[in-house]
């Protein structure tokens, strides 16, 4: 089977909401490719390595590739549809630079499984190490172990917001926590969650490719028992009648998704919280950190940490006691 591929070359800022567009439009996977080259800085202080080759693409822009099948896709609507949508990111401070979009025709072997040389076991913080399914790694004694076949789902542990949520949940997980998590893509923080001694995850995402992934990535963790996954539109089960496996409110809930997503539900994951709970809010681009810093304290919460990877960044905010 052929696939229409249409590759996004475009800057570092853009790439979550690019990314996300292409998913709306029904694309039926999506990869990203960032700087590679000799300068761009990697981060080795858990002795991470990469397999990545160098490329040529300017430091701080990415090309986005989004793969739509032969059979029933309009590929000119679609083109003027994301120059469309790309155009008007600008309104919300969002900087694509000189973008362009490129059309190409793709046998389905050459997309669907080439990414997978890439990638390799990696260390992303002091005990969690992400291992894919395909590859064999001896772990030392004090790693835990996620195993994970991502599919088309977003969360590999290679994108700096999901490495620096599972490092954020390193800091913030003490043991027995009930956690929400949000967008939960892959699972793979649901998972991380749990191997650093939560109790219970009820992991939520809109996007049915992704609730698939996850409900399969926990299980090849055998943490189906532990982990309850729930097709939702953000924090939208908690008010159904739905049986859940967490009790609300609950110790924490970590979010890596846009800035702009995290702004409308602010005061949701305030109300789905203890007096004391966390919220760990990732997928925010520096240049909403303002706006973010800003919608957490309105709504009640003390912002007690954030941490840093790239351009990226990470909020922990405490409810009040």
């Amino acid at each position: 089977m052929k696939w229409h591929e249409i590759t996004i070359s475009t800057t570092e800022e853009a790439i979550e909401m690019i990314s996300n567009f292409l998913h709306e439009m029904d694309a039926d996977g999506v990869s990203i490719e960032e700087s590679g080259t000799l300068n761009k800085q990697r981060d080795t202080s858990l002795g991470q390595w990469y397999e990545h080759p160098l490329n040529d693409i300017p430091e701080g822009h990415a090309v986005i590739k989004g793969y739509f099948s032969e059979l029933d896709t309009d590929v000119d609507a679609l083109m003027t549809q994301l120059t469309t949508r790309i155009d008007e990111l600008r309104e919300f401070d969002i900087e694509p630079g000189e973008y362009s979009i490129a059309r190409a025709m793709v046998d389905e072997e050459d997309w669907a499984n080439a990414w997978k040389t890439y990638f390799k076991p990696i260390r992303v913080s002091e005990r969690l190490t992400i291992k894919p399914t395909w590859e064999e790694y001896t772990p030392s004694p004090e790693e835990r172990i996620i195993e994970l076949d991502p599919g088309m789902a977003f969360g590999t542990g290679t994108h700096p917001t999901t490495a620096l949520c599972l490092r954020t949940l390193e800091t913030v997980i003490k043991g027995d926590e009930e956690v929400i998590d949000v967008g939960t893509g892959s699972g793979i923080l649901a998972i991380g969650a749990m191997l650093l001694g939560a109790r219970r995850v009820l992991a939520l995402d809109l996007d049915p490719i992704s609730v698939t992934s996850a409900t399969e990535n926990t299980r090849l963790n055998n943490l189906q028992d532990d982990i309850q996954v729930y097709l939702s539109d953000l924090l939208g089960v908690l008010n159904s009648d739905q049986k859940l496996n967490v009790t609300v409110p609950v110790d924490v809930v970590v979010a890596n998704i846009l800035a702009e997503i995290i702004l409308l539900f602010i005061d949701d994951v305030y109300a789905a919280l203890k007096p004391g709970g966390t919220y760990i809010a990732s997928g925010i681009w520096k240049n909403k950190e303002e706006a973010v810093e800003e919608g957490l304290q309105a709504a009640g919460f003390t912002i007690v940490d954030r941490q840093r990877d790239q351009d990226w960044i990470a909020f922990v905010a405490k409810k009040p006691e």
